[in-house]
């Protein structure tokens, strides 16, 4: 159950902007200061510590959306994307013990938290170890790959996670020089997750890989003026 998580610290406006979803022109901007940087590290931590102490991602999206209040309803729904097919690869069966002539599905998914973006996921799985009607939901409606097939009680194994972007500059904790103090703008992508889904009795049912945005902190920045007093 190792899950690394990035999460760009509080991006917004027109840091957002340039993600390629809309974010209100009006939204409060991060600033890219040193305190503005470590506050948007420390949640990148908090949401990496989350991500890897749950098998869920969806439902871990759930609770970060609603805590920080990113849409109402707070809840993570499922767009679907049916015009892409990719098969799996050697490894991606291999890692799902399966032979060359086992049916894998591909689905293609952004979870979204009101109109945002939060994660990207590509799913392989093996449709012979679900249930019936899990099959159905997921052939046939937008529900999150998590919530439709929780009544597994699954496992996740992470593969590999890692940190795409960081908000502190290389050799911060050196007294290197403090960046200018403009918005932080950090890339489309801030978390990068390859993990493996098991059945509790270890049998593996499904590969994922997860790319979670810099939307996943688009939430006003603490109001520093209220520090101390």
């Amino acid at each position: 159950m190792t899950r690394l998580t990035t999460t760009a610290a509080g991006v917004f406006a027109i840091a957002l902007g340039a993600l390629g979803s809309p974010a209100s022109a009006e939204g409060p901007v991060w600033r890219g200061d040193y305190v503005g940087r470590l506050e948007a590290f420390a949640l990148l931590q908090q949401l990496n510590a989350d991500l890897l102490s749950h098998d869920s991602a969806t439902l871990t999206l759930d609770r970060w959306c609603a805590a920080h209040q990113l849409a109402s309803p707070a809840k993570i729904v499922a767009e679907l994307d049916r015009a892409e097919a990719k098969p799996p690869s050697e490894e991606q069966r291999r890692l799902l013990q399966v032979g060359a002539d086992e049916r894998v599905v591909y689905r293609h998914v952004r979870l979204k938290c009101g109109e945002r973006v939060l994660s990207e996921a590509e799913n392989w799985y093996v449709p012979s170890r679900l249930t019936p009607e899990m099959n159905t939901a997921l052939e046939t409606s937008d529900v999150a790959f998590g919530r439709a097939v929780r009544p597994l009680d699954f496992r996740r194994r992470t593969l590999s996670a890692k940190l795409a972007w960081s908000p502190l500059p290389d050799g911060w904790e050196r007294g290197a020089r403090a960046p200018a103090e403009d918005e932080l703008r950090p890339p489309r992508t801030v978390i990068e997750h390859r993990a493996v889904l098991t059945l509790p009795n270890g049998m593996p049912f499904s590969a994922v890989v997860e790319n979670y945005t810099a939307e996943v902190l688009a939430f006003r920045e603490p109001d520093r003026s209220e520090v101390g007093r």
